[in-house]
């Protein structure tokens, strides 16, 4: 019933992801979302955001920021960080998830999006096709809005733990046979 919600991955923090694992395995384009995924919320690009963003593109890693803030938002975080971004994405609307590939020359194939709502970000890149990682918020502090969502979401990702326990087993007792 929750699965349209559930993410690809689900790890603690964006800064945990072994993104040189993803670029061995084919990926070439990263979607971030902004707020409460690279930063508490309305929070400039820190030091450890800074320094990611050095690294992916080291690696090779072509990024684009995907937000649903306005213009002045976005454009202050990616000040310190300069990749490509999209503003008013209107998450989970499936229009600038593609557009954000067009920017990057990549395509659902070899394109990870990274967020910390299932509801926007997740549901929208599963519905463009697009791997997603569910991160956990870095902050508590929210919009109203939002923390509403997330007591919404709460019920999804127990339904999700739940259905990665399932797996697990499966996977074992495959491992026996």
């Amino acid at each position: 019933m929750f699965e349209r919600f559930f993410p690809d991955r689900y790890v603690a923090s964006t800064y945990v992801i072994d993104f040189e694992k993803l670029y061995e395995q084919g990926f070439r384009g990263l979607i971030f979302d902004i707020d409460n995924t690279l930063v508490p919320h309305g929070a400039p690009a820190d030091e450890r955001a800074i320094r990611l963003f050095q690294r992916l593109k080291e690696i090779g890693f072509r990024c684009c920021l995907i937000s649903n803030n306005q213009e002045p938002r976005v454009k202050m975080f990616n000040e310190r960080i300069q990749v490509d971004y999209v503003y008013n994405a209107h998450k989970p609307s499936t229009k600038n998830y593609y557009r954000a590939m067009e920017i990057m020359g990549t395509d659902a194939t070899n394109t990870v999006f990274i967020g910390d709502q299932l509801f926007t970000d997740v549901w929208g890149a599963k519905r463009a096709g697009i791997p997603s990682i569910l991160v956990k918020p870095i902050h508590p502090r929210e919009e109203i809005q939002i923390v509403l969502k997330r007591r919404l979401e709460w019920i999804v990702l127990r339904s999700y733990e739940k259905s990665r326990g399932k797996e697990k087993k499966v996977e074992k007792s495959r491992d026996l046979l």
